[in-house]
């Protein structure tokens, strides 16, 4: 037999083996660990006036607990007025559930369960919105702050986050109260203050809730939704958030003589500032298909099949591929990695004036597998010998905790929502952004974020956006959901 034909024969039967592999893992391929919660029994929703729900979520919208960045500007009255029509409006919630307003202004309840043996459930809504942007008022349809029922739709700042939830949940709550339900399992409402400027709030009732020895079987708070045009299945996914990363701002400050800008020296401040920024966002974190964006991928790939449940099956020779289309959007790309992005510069005071100190704000959200001593090495790395210093703003805050997508929490949680959305695919997924949940990890066996508000992609934009408005449809949905959850889970 010819050295040519030995050759060939080989590479055929090594392309037969790849292919053969290939096949057998795509044909056996599915998602791992994930519940669909189809052995859980789900409970009634009790009846409620959804016109008069909906005129209380127009009328909590016109209150504005907006947070500011200085705490100086916040006007705290309206969160005394929040709290005043909270009671007003929800008696029989109000007199199952026992009151806590802690100094700062966050809200905590409890309704006791039957059976303390059993662990309570954490459920969470902020109380606080983000600004309008100055100027930008007259861009809305409808006044931001004057909770315009137009549209079928709710129109206001916090209609969506988070005002949406935390009505939703005392309409959930008055409905079950009203009629009767008595708990087995206990039932906390948190509602932090200051989720929009850091959750100092929340992290306040955590401590409270651990001193008073609280452990819940699982927490839920925002963070994500019913995506209606899900990115790789182009179609419904339940999308429940199963951790969120990290959060830190790093401080690049370049230190130089200053002087007149007539006669500047070789590099200026803000020149080696500039080379600094540069070379730490060239040396970005490597993309890695790991933790929940892995498990997000692994499941939209099942449901999509063809070559995209091929390549998931396959990363060990299609990872490369699979990256490269990760990478191509930004909004995907984070879920796979800990993102770099400069955010603030500052300088000299004067354009004539060569400053002594420029710096830089470097903001990271860290991907579950990172932590912030990553981030220095990275950039102390990538800036070398360059005469600049290093320096968190404020001490990181790192990634959540990974919670369980097959523990009872979970179950409970995806059975309430399949129920709504039984065509939807059911997935976990990262938080790229930050939500009060994270306060209750000490409290808490899971943390879960998922609100059932059906979205697509491009009307999450409005949150924190103008035009923010909450579809009466949607706001049914969540009112339906928590009062199921709380009854399922807790009855």
């Amino acid at each position: 037999m010819g050295k040519r034909r030995v050759i060939l024969i080989g590479g055929l039967a090594i392309i037969a083996v790849v292919a053969g592999t290939v096949a057998v893992r795509t044909a056996s391929f599915a998602p791992k660990d994930i519940a669909d919660g189809s052995d859980v029994r789900l409970a009634a929703v009790p009846p409620y006036a959804l016109d008069a729900a909906v005129a209380n979520l127009s009328a909590a919208a016109q209150i504005r607990t907006i947070s500011h960045q200085d705490p100086a500007d916040d006007e705290t009255a309206e969160w005394d007025r929040l709290h005043a029509w909270l009671a007003a409006t929800y008696p029989a919630a109000h007199r199952a559930m026992a009151r806590t307003i802690l100094p700062n202004r966050t809200l905590i309840y409890h309704w006791p369960g039957s059976d303390p043996a059993l662990a309570p459930i954490i459920l969470m809504a902020h109380q606080d919105v983000v600004p309008v942007t100055e100027g930008t008022e007259g861009d809305w349809k409808y006044p931001p702050f004057a909770g315009t029922i137009a549209e079928q739709a709710v129109w206001g700042r916090g209609t969506v986050d988070d005002k949406g939830s935390l009505v939703a949940l005392f309409e959930a709550l008055e409905a079950l109260s009203g009629q009767g339900f008595r708990p087995k399992r206990g039932i906390y409402l948190v509602s932090g203050h200051d989720e929009e400027v850091g959750g100092s709030g929340a992290a306040a009732a955590a401590a409270k809730l651990k001193a008073d020895g609280v452990r819940a079987i699982f927490t839920l708070d925002e963070g994500s939704v019913v995506l209606t045009d899900t990115p790789v299945i182009n179609g419904p996914a339940i999308m429940i958030g199963i951790a969120e990363k990290g959060y830190a701002t790093l401080k690049v400050t370049a230190d130089a003589p200053g002087g007149h800008s007539s006669m500047p020296p070789a590099e200026t401040g803000v020149g080696t500032l500039a080379r600094a920024i540069t070379a730490i966002t060239d040396k970005p974190f490597p993309l890695s298909i790991q933790g929940p964006g892995a498990a997000m991928l692994e499941t939209l790939a099942a449901k999509k099949g063809g070559t995209t449940k091929m390549a998931v099956a396959n990363q060990w020779l299609f990872g490369p591929i699979l990256k490269g289309e990760v990478a191509a959007t930004p909004s995907t790309a984070a879920a796979f990695h800990t993102t770099i992005a400069p955010t603030m510069l500052e300088g000299s005071p004067k354009e004539n004036v060569l400053p002594q100190t420029a710096n830089a704000l470097i903001n990271y959200r860290i991907a579950p597998w990172n932590r912030s001593g990553d981030i220095i090495a990275r950039a102390k790395g990538a800036v070398g010998d360059l005469p600049v210093k290093l320096a968190w703003v404020k001490p990181p805050r790192e990634p959540s905790r990974v919670s369980s997508t097959s523990s009872q929490g979970w179950k409970w949680i995806a059975a309430t929502a399949r129920a709504d959305a039984p065509n939807a695919v059911l997935s976990p997924i990262l938080v790229v952004g930050g939500t009060d949940s994270r306060s209750m990890e000490p409290v808490s066996d899971d943390v879960y974020r998922f609100m059932p508000m059906h979205f697509s992609l491009k009307e999450t934009a409005m949150i924190h956006g103008t035009n923010e408005h909450m579809k009466i449809d949607s706001f049914k949905r969540m009112i339906d959901f928590y009062a199921r959850l709380i009854a399922t889970s807790a009855g």
